[in-house]
């Protein structure tokens, strides 16, 4: 599988790194319940198509990227720098 990085081109997966979904979580407050903290921490959605993901470049530039897939058969569908995509988490 191939992940194009806007700023090398088409590249071999093994030099990115996966950080997961590209949205962000509304973090509870520190004394929400523990069920609240239980979903931020282990609830997660597995939608079966398109999905947005923040990966990161690891093995080569470093940037941070938005890489949009078809979860059911891992087609890429579009990628861009995750400075320049709207909704996006914060890079770690």
């Amino acid at each position: 599988m191939h992940i194009n990085c806007p700023l090398c081109g088409e590249r071999d997966l093994r030099e990115f790194t996966c950080r997961g979904a590209a949205v962000a979580l509304a973090r509870p407050a520190p004394d929400a319940p523990d069920a609240a903290w239980d979903d931020y921490l282990h609830i997660r959605d597995n939608p079966a198509g398109a999905s947005r993901e923040l990966w990161q470049h690891s093995g080569g530039c470093g940037a941070w990227i938005v890489v949009t897939r078809d979860t059911r058969d891992h087609t890429m569908l579009g990628s861009e720098l995750a400075s320049d995509a709207a909704g996006v988490r914060g890079a770690p």
